[in-house]
């Protein structure tokens, strides 16, 4: 029997990514310069495995990056404890690493997902034999996936979510598109809106199952930081504004003005989405007196803007201020996880970009009843009346909780529609 054609695009793609493989080596060394690489574990990113395959079946789960691996930790917990099987994880990013070896229960493993070449997947391929992949969320690589497919490894698209504007991109290449979307034996949308758009891009059986970061479990902490922290900041009242990017914290420093007028010991915590942008959240803070976390400054009563540039501590924040404005919102990103500060009984605020979870920031500002903002007079005002209530405060932050817990069972439902999918190979 012939192999059958693939679409322009995609035979492109592989002709492209065999091109360039010989100077993969040095392009990654380039990355590791700059910390985008891990420098001891570049060979895992050619295809070459750094631990030894396990017996029996194994259940192979992709997340690019943090977001999607730490939504799949549930999904992982249970494959591990009803699935009778093995789970191999990978990842792309030096964060996503470092926050899987922290959080990874006992018998899963990690890798870095191999580089889209065709040597480096077939390596990966060869060693690995995962039964079953599950790509999370959106994270489409060709070569991986198509070759995985024609070494019979049962495909699914977990979490699956895609944004209008992306699937209107998509549909520009609806051949390749189609024909990788079909390699999966299943994609499991968060939401109807998601699913009626992988459908139309070719995918075969799409099902709604919800999504797997209402199952998560709270963002962790560690309790002495969180002590301290709260030594600290005292009965200051703190602004924070979290996962920044960009223009939002242009947009939050002339509402901490704003407050500060009125509330003269306000404390503003700004947690970049990314901490490489802490030195020029700095300069933008001109005349506020910043401190950085990274530097190991400590809150002062001289400091009134804390930027907070470290890693896997969203959880300590969200535990220090009962309200955040959440970013990603008032730039056109489409926002980040508002479960993970609702689990915590810290009340949201939003700007109107939500694309990228509209059930979840419906659930939580629905049971608020309020917390959308455009500008930073929305922003102020909206913390000066939390400031002043402590009560209205208190009762946000456990509506918030409510409204995340009305999403949760996604995991179960995943479980169930994998199953068949799981058991094919055993």
């Amino acid at each position: 029997m012939s192999t059958p054609r693939r679409p322009l695009g995609l035979a492109a793609w592989r002709l492209a990514t065999r091109l360039l493989s010989p100077v993969a080596p040095l392009i990654l060394a380039q990355r590791a310069a700059r910390g985008k690489e891990d420098r001891a574990r570049i060979r895992e990113r050619l295809g070459h495995a750094a631990l030894p395959r396990p017996e029996g079946r194994l259940v192979w789960i992709h997340g690019a990056s943090v977001g999607e691996s730490l939504s799949a930790l549930p999904l992982i917990e249970r494959l591990l404890a009803e699935a009778d099987t093995h789970v191999l994880v990978t990842s792309g990013t030096v964060t996503s690493a470092t926050m899987m070896k922290a959080r990874l229960p006992s018998g899963a493993l990690h890798q870095y997902v191999p580089l889209d070449t065709p040597g480096a997947v077939a390596r990966f391929l060869d060693h690995w034999r995962p039964d079953a992949g599950l790509f999370v969320e959106s994270d489409l690589w060709p070569n991986l996936i198509l070759a995985a497919a024609a070494r019979g490894v049962r495909l699914a698209l977990v979490n699956a979510r895609i944004s209008e504007r992306s699937a209107r991109r998509w549909q520009t290449a609806k051949a390749s598109v189609a024909a990788l979307l079909g390699a999966f034996d299943l994609v499991l949308a968060q939401d109807e809106a998601f699913g009626e758009r992988f459908a139309m891009l070719g995918a075969r059986q799409v099902e709604v199952m919800g999504s797997l970061k209402a199952d998560a479990p709270p963002l962790p902490a560690d309790e002495a930081a969180l002590a301290a922290l709260k030594q600290q900041i005292g009965n200051r009242p703190v602004l924070l504004a979290a996962q920044t990017h960009p223009g939002e914290d242009e947009t939050v420093l002339p509402a901490h003005d704003t407050l500060r007028a009125r509330f003269g010991d306000l404390l503003t915590i700004i947690v970049p989405r990314h901490i490489e942008r802490a030195g020029d959240i700095a300069m933008l803070c001109g005349h506020r007196t910043p401190a950085r976390r990274s530097a190991g400054n400590a809150i002062t009563a001289a400091t009134q803007v804390y930027i907070a540039d470290t890693l896997n501590e969203l959880g300590l924040f969200y535990r220090l201020a009962p309200f955040c404005f959440l970013g990603g919102t008032l730039v056109p990103l489409g926002g980040h996880n508002p479960l993970e500060p609702a689990k915590l009984h810290c009340a949201v605020l939003a700007g109107p970009h939500t694309s990228s979870a509209i059930t979840a920031f419906d659930a939580v500002l629905g049971a608020q009843g309020f917390g959308r903002v455009e500008s930073s007079g929305d922003i102020a005002a909206q913390a000066a009346r939390l400031f002043t209530d402590s009560e209205a405060a208190k009762a946000a932050g456990e509506n918030a909780a409510i409204g995340a817990s009305t999403l949760s069972g996604a995991v179960a439902r995943t479980i169930a529609a994998l199953r068949t999918l799981i058991d094919a190979r055993a």
